[in-house]
């Protein structure tokens, strides 16, 4: 691999072999965490409305696949699309309703892939099946929301699941081969450098495909904000947060999809850190820092392993 880091695009270009997009989908499903199953506050983070453009606009999802291909082909020229259910957690539901959701895009022949986001506590093995059976025609991803291994951090964040969680929901997805993809949120103020390098060391052992980097960041109207107001939230600066990247990708095997490096925003409801949503810049950055050190994601793996 002569890139500093194996992209989502080289690994879709290497599947498809040409351009392939996205759609981001809210189903209309909810979260244990929202509606009062395991709490009514949700993670002290959380606004879907910051980073899906259909976040509670009562579309069905025909609508918004049919939007979003009609938009990509004339902008981009793009033939072929991924289908991407996000908005909250999409396993959260019963399999008659599931399998509804998911088998709309049977009818769209652009769509190439059925990716998944949930939680690790939301799915079981009847669930599991069904996005299997999705296999023989799509590329079938499941995203699961972890955000750290460190139990004590993710109470704080008000996750309301466990690593344990997460670690079973990788062997139960991986026992129906489907491609499972973990978010993380880099600069957690309850944790440290080494704390965040551990995250990459214990994530590198496990069965996973690919991951998803987040910076920490602040929405309106979320209880983080609320914090933040009364006393400042520490967040990582552009600087900060490109080192810590590097040395998280370091030791990343370089066979793992990074799927995201850095997310990006609606300016509308984003509070901090600004610079998040000069995303290019930052990609650019983390690339530069790579070179400069003359390493690239694996490089500590190999090193250790030799």
């Amino acid at each position: 691999m002569n890139e500093t880091y194996y992209s989502f695009n080289k690994y879709l270009r290497g599947k498809f072999g040409e351009r392939v997009h996205r759609i981001s989908i809210d189903a209309g499903f909810n979260c244990p965490n929202v509606d009062g199953v395991l709490s009514k506050e949700g993670c002290i983070y959380c606004d879907n409305k910051g980073f899906s453009a259909y976040a509670g606009k009562a579309k069905d999802v025909k609508t918004q696949i049919t939007e979003s291909i009609e938009y990509y082909k004339k902008k981009s020229g793009i033939k072929k699309f991924i289908a991407y259910f996000q908005a909250f957690s999409n396993t959260y539901s019963d399999i008659k309703s599931l399998k509804e959701k998911y088998d709309t895009i049977r009818q769209f022949p652009e769509i190439a892939g059925l990716f998944i986001s949930t939680r690790p506590d939301c799915i079981n093995e009847e669930k599991i099946k069904l996005i299997g059976s999705y296999k023989n025609e799509y590329l079938v991803w499941i995203e699961y929301g972890l955000q750290t291994t460190n139990d004590q951090a993710l109470q704080a964040l008000n996750r309301n699941h466990t690593y344990e969680n997460f670690t079973r929901a990788v062997t139960l997805t991986r026992k129906y081969g489907i491609n499972v993809g973990v978010h993380l949120i880099l600069g957690l103020p309850w944790l440290t450098h080494a704390d965040t390098m551990r995250d990459a060391i214990l994530l590198s052992k496990l069965d996973i495909q690919g991951i998803k980097l987040h910076v920490l960041h602040i929405f309106k109207d979320t209880k983080l904000y609320q914090m933040h107001k009364e006393r400042p939230v520490k967040l990582p600066t552009q600087k900060e947060y490109i080192k810590m990247v590097c040395d998280f990708l370091e030791r990343i095997p370089d066979n793992i999809v990074i799927l995201r490096l850095i997310s990006s925003a609606n300016p509308k409801f984003l509070v901090a850190p600004l610079w998040m949503n000069d995303k290019n810049s930052v990609i650019d950055c983390i690339k530069k820092e790579f070179m400069s050190r003359g390493t690239k994601q694996g490089y500590l793996v190999k090193i250790n392993n030799n």
